[in-house]
């Protein structure tokens, strides 16, 4: 954000990986991985648990008793539900989110000593709503990406079981669950990006760049980095996705047969 053109075009994943490494040591990788799970676990917990209700109410409202009857609306439930879900789960735990890009984003210098401290600061310097930066371009960016990973996961889940209804529950889960991830970042990478850029504005006492709200970072990033500079960072997006949405998919699919398990024999 910081650095001119001419650095920036100059950056890869090695070169970066190697710069990490070399200023700030190998632990460095791991750094803001513990909030990473502290926002994970109720972002995951709530995204989950409010897609399936969403999903039930869909159904109900627009009386598809029937999945197999209406692959049209049940593509549109699937979708619906999984942006409200993404909307609900993102707002509910946007704080914990700001406070973990901002501590990975920190390099020698630490502004920040640790969550709690973290969020102590931004609410002194930046006041209460500071918690909430970037806040409107994250949900523009999870509602769509939500739904497209919802969506996609579902008719490909659907279209393997119909083809090959034998296969593992955990196979089908990994597989189906990385497509999905490539396609939602692919479409909603750009907000992501703007996302990030806006968390990070004013981290650790830095002037602010982008002062003209959402469209004008936009217009920001085109003239000075080019068209391609909204998909800077989408090669490293896709090797965090694939793995990442195809455990999540696989996990959540695999616990929910296990404690459907545990209940019938209750």
């Amino acid at each position: 954000m910081h650095s001119d053109v001419a650095t920036l075009r100059k950056a890869s994943i090695w070169h970066e990986a190697s710069r990490i490494i070399r200023d700030e040591g190998f632990r460095a990788f791991w750094k803001g991985n513990l909030v990473t799970i502290t926002h994970r676990l109720p972002y995951s917990s709530v995204n989950f648990y409010a897609y399936e209700h969403y999903k039930e109410l869909l159904h109900m409202l627009l009386g598809l008793e029937s999945r197999k009857a209406n692959m049209g609306g049940d593509l549109f439930v699937h979708f619906i539900g999984g942006g409200l879900a993404g909307i609900t789960a993102a707002s509910a735990t946007y704080p914990l989110d700001l406070v973990r890009t901002r501590l990975a984003a920190q390099t020698n210098v630490m502004y920040y000593r640790g969550i709690g401290h973290a969020l102590q600061t931004i609410t002194r310097d930046e006041g209460v709503l500071g918690l909430y930066k970037g806040l409107g371009a994250t949900l523009l960016g999870v509602g769509p990406n939500i739904a497209i990973s919802f969506s996609v996961y579902e008719t490909l889940r659907s279209f393997w079981q119909s083809n090959r209804p034998n296969d593992s529950s955990v196979a089908m889960g990994l597989a189906c669950g990385s497509l999905s991830g490539i396609a939602s970042s692919t479409a909603t990478f750009p907000l992501d990006l703007v996302r990030r850029r806006k968390q990070l504005e004013g981290a650790g006492g830095q002037p602010r760049i982008y002062t003209t709200g959402l469209l004008g970072t936009f217009k920001h990033i085109i003239q000075t980095e080019g068209f391609c500079g909204l998909y800077r960072g989408i090669m490293p997006e896709y090797y965090k996705v694939v793995p990442g949405v195809g455990i999540c998919f696989m996990t959540y699919e695999t616990l929910k047969l296990l404690l459907a398990d545990v209940t019938a024999k209750l």
